[in-house]
């Protein structure tokens, strides 16, 4: 079995704290994701962070806690969307553990993340299709260098994206 660190990239709404989290209890490792890491140091949540400090001083805490969390051996980490905008994020996540980037389509990712108010950037005035789209745009092409192996979760229930992952750990050359 995998003995490294796993860091599950992607957009907002693709799963990675639900998928992280039962990946971590099935493969018996510790899990964490960085967003509520900084939510427990701050103690306040990130559209309030995001409010006083813009995304400029949020990106910053997130920076120090992926460098933090990717030193630690046998985790999950789910990482915030946007953690891949900065090289040194994208650096510590290949360099030290093994990169999973959860896929999916647009209009699943408007479906998933249309009633959750805990997502600032979709709350900046323009339709959410309209910032999720420009947000893939921008962020796909980092998701893809940045990973491993990447995982469709369109129409994939959570169990098999799951077993996807474990079967890669498994058999790498797939």
């Amino acid at each position: 079995m995998h003995k490294t660190s796993l860091f599950l990239i992607g957009p907002m709404g693709t799963g990675k704290t639900t998928i992280g989290r039962q990946l971590a209890r099935r493969l018996e490792m510790d899990f964490y994701d960085s967003d509520r890491v900084i939510e427990e140091r701050t103690g306040v949540d990130i559209p309030l962070i995001f409010e006083k400090e813009g995304e400029a001083g949020f990106r910053q805490r997130e920076q120090a806690v992926i460098d933090e969390l990717t030193q630690k051996q046998k985790i999950i980490l789910a990482t915030g969307g946007g953690a891949v905008l900065a090289e040194i994020n994208r650096q510590h996540l290949k360099n030290r553990g093994t990169v999973i980037y959860l896929k999916s389509t647009l209009n699943t990712l408007i479906k998933r993340t249309r009633k959750d108010k805990n997502r600032p950037l979709l709350h900046a005035g323009e339709p959410a299709e309209v910032i999720l789209r420009r947000l893939l745009e921008q962020r796909d092409p980092l998701y893809q260098q940045t990973a491993d192996i990447v995982i469709k979760t369109v129409n994939n229930s959570i169990h098999n994206v799951i077993h996807a992952i474990i079967s890669h750990l498994d058999n790498p050359l797939r």
